[in-house]
């Protein structure tokens, strides 16, 4: 559908990288947006930029969630918000696993669980759902990352199924690297973690842009009512998937 045919949209992850952006762009196309994060200031910070209304809210907090934004009629639902952990399952801890679980998946069917029923009934709304080449990829460790995303993956294509006959669109981005402060934040979140996180995964590589994100995102709610798309896969021209892992073990 047009941007003209929605009037509110509820971004999560809404205070950095490509939240804010997808944030800002709805807000400059006319939208009312609804941020949601943890970081208060930096939700101060979009909703003074943009007029965004700020939630301060956390994704695994199922009653705040719901007491915050539960009674809101949402016509894009982008479920933005997300975190990482290096390592694979060897070597990652239950905090870990329950942290990336309760955020990147039980945080986005709870929100889906509550939003989605009102744009059943009206008829019209679009669900975006920002996963991961991890999530259909398999490389070298954030394997509990990895496994959430893949889950994403199922449920934007379920979300199809059940909304059948109903003119909402569901599409799932699937960017590679993005150039975000995800690795920094893996690192510590220390500015030096931040520095070297940059020379490390982004000096000297041409990685998308939260623009590019949100350029995409453009393009699947603009597209006509009766399209639907699915899911954009977005990567790096020299950022390349694939390979094949043979130990060889002498005879």
């Amino acid at each position: 559908m047009p941007f003209s045919d929605y009037s509110t949209a509820l971004v999560t992850g809404a205070s950095t990288g490509m939240g804010a952006a997808i944030a800002e762009r709805l807000a400059k196309r006319g939208l009312t947006v609804h941020a949601v994060a943890r970081n208060e200031e930096r939700l101060t910070d979009l909703a003074e930029k943009t007029g965004a209304i700020p939630h301060v809210v956390d994704l695994t907090d199922t009653a705040a969630l719901t007491a915050a934004v539960g009674n809101l009629e949402v016509d894009v639902l982008v479920n933005c918000a997300g975190v990482s952990r290096p390592g694979n399952i060897l070597d990652s801890s239950q905090d870990d696993i329950d942290e990336l679980v309760d955020v990147n998946l039980r945080g986005l069917l709870q929100l889906t669980r509550l939003v989605l029923p009102g744009m059943v009934e009206r008829d019209r709304g679009h669900v975006i759902n920002v996963s991961s080449i991890a999530g259909i990829y398999n490389f070298y460790g954030h394997t509990v990352y990895h496994a959430t995303k893949a889950a994403v993956h199922q449920i934007s294509r379920q979300l199809r199924n059940d909304t059948v006959g109903k003119r909402i669109r569901v599409t799932e981005l699937c960017p590679g690297r993005v150039e975000t402060e995800i690795f920094g934040r893996n690192m510590g979140g220390t500015p030096e973690a931040m520095e070297e996180a940059w020379k490390t995964y982004y000096e000297g590589y041409e990685s998308l842009t939260t623009d590019d994100i949100v350029n995409a995102m453009d393009y699947a709610i603009e597209t006509p009512r009766h399209v639907n798309v699915g899911m954009l896969e977005l990567m790096p021209t020299f950022q390349v998937p694939g390979g094949l892992t043979f130990d060889r073990r002498p005879a």
